[in-house]
Formats: structure tokens, sequence, C-alpha cells
């Protein structure tokens, strides 16, 4: 069995957020205009100035563990996201205040990886979770851009 993911954890490392957020992007149809606001709040993709912000935050991580079901919860000073699932099981995800997409996904474990394929408009897309010397290990893809983030577990939690 894998080590227990649950907890609350730190972000001590983030390689590459930008090229992962870069290969989100949507680029609108020609001729298509948004307003600043509604770009923001409703655009797929992350725009260079929401890209800016989000490479300053330090990440916090809540992972909770309900039965068979997985809780977690990222947040930072500016957003928070949270996504719950069972392992095995398909479920339709709206990215809100990420990347606002719809996706099909799906978490399996691969060894002591909880690995999730994101399917939708964009290729390749995904995340694993690992436990490794203590540390919580994610990787995000997406269209072959790879973003590596480590998390320290919060004892103070």
């Amino acid at each position: 069995m894998p080590a227990s993911f649950c907890g609350t954890w730190d972000m001590i490392s983030n390689v590459n957020f930008e090229g992962y957020m870069i290969a989100l992007v949507h680029f609108l149809p020609v001729g298509e205009i948004y307003t600043q606001e509604k770009y923001l709040s409703t655009s797929p993709g992350v725009s260079a100035y929401l890209r800016k912000i989000a490479l300053r935050l330090k990440l916090r991580k809540v992972i909770e563990q309900q039965g068979d079901q997985y809780i977690i919860k990222t947040s930072s000073t500016f957003r928070s996201y949270s996504i719950s699932f069972i392992v095995g099981q398909e479920f339709e995800e709206f990215t809100k205040g990420l990347d606002n997409r719809h996706v099909k996904s799906l978490v399996t474990w691969e060894g002591n990886k909880l690995v999730c394929e994101q399917i939708g408009e964009k290729k390749n897309r995904g995340w694993a979770h690992w436990i490794e010397d203590d540390k919580l290990h994610l990787e995000l893809y997406c269209e072959g851009e790879v973003c590596k983030q480590i998390f320290k577990k919060n004892m103070n939690e």
C-alpha cells in the first residue's frame, strides 16, 4: 500500500510552472474579443497577467481521505481549488480558477503514484502525486510541458 498522502503540505520547489501554464493557453478565434475581466474569469487558458501572479505564489495542499474518496484542496493567497474523486472512477472536472476547462478525469494508482489523466481539448494532460523522502511530489503535464513541484509536510497542522 502506498504511503499516506493525507495532511497539510507546503510548497518548497516549483520548476517550469510557467512552461506548464503556457501549454494551457487557449488562443481566441480571430475577431473574438474579451474584456480583461471576462478573460480573467471565464476564458480557457492562463493569461500572461495571471501567470506572473501565479509564479510568485506559495501553494498549500490539504489532502484528505474519507473512505474511498480523496479530497485535494490547493490554496494560496490568490486562489483556491478543490477536487474530490474516487480512484478508478472517471468524473467530470471543471478546472475553474485554473484554466477554466471541462475535462474528463480518471485517477488511478500506478505503483506508489496517484496518477490523473485529464481528457479534453489539450493533449497529454494530467498529473501525478507521490511521496518520496517524506516529501510530496507533484508533476503537472500538458502537451509536452512538465512542471515539477515539491511540498514538505506541515507538522503544525
